[in-house]
């Protein structure tokens, strides 16, 4: 299925625009995109006019140019007619905002546009959708562009069945650094599945990681997704609703899917290796993770810690998740012990978690960091980092960094997330070390790798 020219359109055809509501959803995807985005836009009324001393085209068939893609927000009666008329133009594709489809009972109109759309070979997003954000190039969401949180361009590519998650995951991404290469609100998913989006990820360079948020499957699609996961050359992490009796009831309604036995569903993720996220902060976490790790661990962390207590509750998360905290080797413990500032020889606790205490320097961090990192029993290291001990300089997140590269094992930090850390963060941030703003959520970000681990 060629997706190309929805993801990366030069020109598109606005459907729907209103000469008399400025917030119509079409008026608000035309500007938008008209005035901010590098896509040639035009706007199409049904009964035609002038809005704005702009040109209201009557239908996309009397435009003059090739147009890629149409965004069709018209009522759900009138959207096969311009599918039609999207397809003698010979447009390549379409995102169908308007809702009242299978998610409102209207199973055959769905139907007809399903089989006009097969027959001529036309894909399209949705219905029922806010469609396609793509950083720098189109944006279909019909919410005003002072109303979005946009993370910056980046390598996660996130598909969502609610549109509202969709735009609250992206904060979430914005908020924790992360940067998105598509985002894609599919709606019914009448067409374009979870599938089809997996196809595109898998070749398209700009992609490492890819997540869903999926609320149901229809029969037999599911393990169609899953089987398809099996040959994906790219992390997957999924979080799926539809868990409880009431979420199952809300799925049907929502988006006309079957939320299925989720308890199955979720034994035949982790046999694939898909990361399943139990949360909204989850995944976020596990994108962070794994846009910089697409490789997974086996599970085996060390932990390295200036205070004992955020060393005890990263152990107890660890366990609560499945994760090992195994035994140092003697070797490696005598070693560190050797290179410690003498002044916090005789108070650090040399297990895993170790306690560093907040006595120690940059350079009993680093220290401890690079010989951890070489022991056998460890696959990655946690440095949970507390800047308020005074011997931590704000290049503690670069020089840890190097550790990271030099060793070849992946690192994970904890850095409180405030301003004055800022430094600290980016230190690791540049250098594509995933930063936690909790000791939880650093170990949540190990989990994300172990549930990934190739099978």
């Amino acid at each position: 299925m060629g997706l190309k020219y929805l993801f990366k359109p030069s020109t598109m055809a606005v459907v729907g625009v209103s000469t008399s509501q400025d917030n119509h959803p079409a008026n608000v995807i035309y500007n938008k995109n008209h005035l901010r985005y590098p896509v040639k836009t035009f706007p199409v009324n049904l009964k035609g006019g002038i809005l704005n001393r702009e040109i209201l085209y009557p239908s996309v068939g009397h435009i003059q140019e090739d147009i890629d893609m149409a965004v069709i927000a018209v009522r759900a009666e009138y959207v096969p007619k311009v599918v039609e008329q999207c397809i003698q133009k010979g447009v390549k594709g379409a995102v169908i905002i308007s809702g009242g489809f299978a998610e409102a009972g209207n199973l055959k109109l769905q139907q007809r546009l399903v089989d006009m759309a097969k027959e001529a070979s036309f894909p399209f997003v949705g219905p029922n959708c806010l469609g396609i954000y793509a950083p720098d190039h189109v944006d279909t969401f019909f919410l005003p562009g002072e109303r979005i949180i946009r993370p910056d361009k980046g390598n996660v590519g996130f598909v969502s069945q609610s549109g509202g998650v969709l735009v609250d995951q992206m904060v979430k991404f914005a908020g924790q650094g992360i940067g998105v290469s598509l985002a894609v609100s599919i709606g019914n998913k009448a067409y374009i599945k979870e599938t089809d989006m997996l196809d595109w990820f898998d070749q398209d360079p700009e992609t490492k990681v890819i997540a869903f948020y999926i609320e149901g499957f229809e029969k037999g699609e599911g393990r169609k997704f899953i089987k398809r996961t099996e040959q994906c050359s790219k992390p997957v992490v999924v979080f799926k609703a539809g868990k409880s009796k009431k979420g199952i009831e809300a799925v049907s309604s929502h988006t006309a899917s079957l939320a299925g036995n989720y308890r199955v569903f979720s034994e035949i993720m982790k046999q694939y290796c898909v990361a399943e996220a139990d949360s909204e902060y989850e995944l976020t976490s596990f994108c962070e993770a794994l846009s910089c790790y697409p490789k997974g661990i086996k599970g085996n962390v060390g932990i390295i810690s200036l205070s004992g207590g955020h060393g005890v509750i990263a152990a107890d998360a660890c366990e609560l998740y499945g994760i090992s905290i195994p035994e140092i080797e003697k070797e490696t413990m005598n070693t560190i012990m050797d290179k410690l500032s003498p002044e916090i020889r005789n108070i650090v606790s040399l297990v895993n978690p170790l306690d560093l205490t907040g006595s120690s320097v940059d350079s009993d961090i680093v220290t401890s960091a690079r010989h951890l990192s070489r022991d056998m029993n460890i696959d990655c290291i946690l440095a949970l980092l507390i800047p308020y001990s005074p011997g931590v300089s704000a290049d503690i997140g670069a020089k840890l960094s190097q550790v990271a590269r030099n060793e070849g094992k992946p690192m994970i930090a904890y850095v409180p997330n405030e301003d004055k850390y800022k430094i600290i963060i980016e230190g690791f941030e540049l250098n594509n070390i995933p930063v936690a703003s909790s000791v939880e959520g650093a170990v949540m970000m190990a989990k994300a790798l172990m549930r990934c681990r190739p099978c």
